[in-house]
């Protein structure tokens, strides 16, 4: 029986979006915000299903949703609405038509990025944040590895053939995984198309506007770091990351007194969130909360 029930709302340019909305237990203590976990650029909802589990069975209520063009979410007619900036506002729509006005972020990658502006248009909302290997300098050599795999179609005959496929991608960045795990991450990451293959789950036309979110026009992102002080905070960073840095990862800590950062071991862009010490973390960061 699934934790969550599947759950939509209206994007302000008319999408329909969906969310995985885990419930907490009724026995729950009262007043605890939810937790809102936001995907990287080609992820989904079920990115997260392992943690969100773990967190509801704890008595946390988890939202997770598929943003524009990715898993149930609808997609785009208009490619340049694929950008940050309109993921925080469908974001945005989501907490008011949910009536949440105070959440606990967990953002990894793009979704860091996103709570980053979150939290520089209203941070009383944002009770703690966890950042998932991003910041506001991005390095060029994993944008460029990005933009070699994003938008580019593939489609496979078995879920196993995806799972290699995802090996020859990801391999460096998950030097232990087994067959096992790349079956599963392709599962989460792709889906049964309409001819019969196995598709990535999202819409190829997000890799159109794609440049550096967040940073494409110039934009400071280290004031989003800013407006994130004063509350508990975690960063996760992979240790074979090629997108944050272990310099820029120094400067958050900086700019962030009390912040709390978490190295995970063999392992690249990006912490999937079922690693013990990733979990570990993220339950004392909520410890913190109530």
């Amino acid at each position: 029986m699934s934790q969550f029930t599947d759950q939509f709302w209206d994007s302000p340019d008319g999408l329909r979006l969906h969310y995985r909305d885990y419930a907490a237990a009724p026995d729950a203590p009262d007043g605890r915000p939810p937790v809102l976990c936001l995907p990287g650029l080609t992820r989904n909802a079920r990115d997260f299903a392992t943690l969100a589990e773990h967190l509801c069975a704890r008595g946390w209520r988890v939202i997770c949703p598929d943003m524009r063009g990715r898993g149930d979410s609808a997609y785009s007619k208009n490619s340049a609405t694929y950008n940050p900036m309109q993921y925080v506002a469908d974001v945005n729509a989501l907490l008011e038509q949910a009536g949440v006005d105070r959440f606990v972020a967990i953002g990894t990658s793009l979704g860091g990025l996103m709570t980053m502006v979150l939290a520089m248009i209203d941070a009383k909302r944002v009770v703690a944040a966890v950042l998932n290997d991003i910041g506001p300098v991005i390095e060029p050599s994993g944008l460029a590895r990005i933009r070699e795999y994003v938008g580019q179609g593939r489609n496979f005959p078995t879920w196993m053939h995806a799972a290699r496929a995802l090996e020859e991608d990801h391999g460096a960045a998950f030097p232990d995984y087994e067959t096992a795990d790349w079956l599963a991450m392709a599962k989460r990451v792709m889906t049964l198309g309409q001819n019969g293959r196995i598709v990535y789950d999202y819409d190829m036309k997000i890799a159109e506007p794609f440049d550096q979110p967040g940073g494409e026009a110039g934009v400071d992102m280290w004031p989003g770091v800013d407006a994130l002080a004063g509350r508990p905070i975690l960063l996760l960073r992979g240790e074979l990351s090629d997108l944050l840095s272990a310099e820029t990862l120094g400067e958050m800590l900086r700019r962030l007194p009390g912040a709390q950062a978490v190295t995970i071991a063999r392992t690249g862009h990006a912490p999937t969130l079922d690693e013990p010490p990733a979990v570990a973390a993220i339950e004392q960061l909520l410890a913190q909360v109530g």
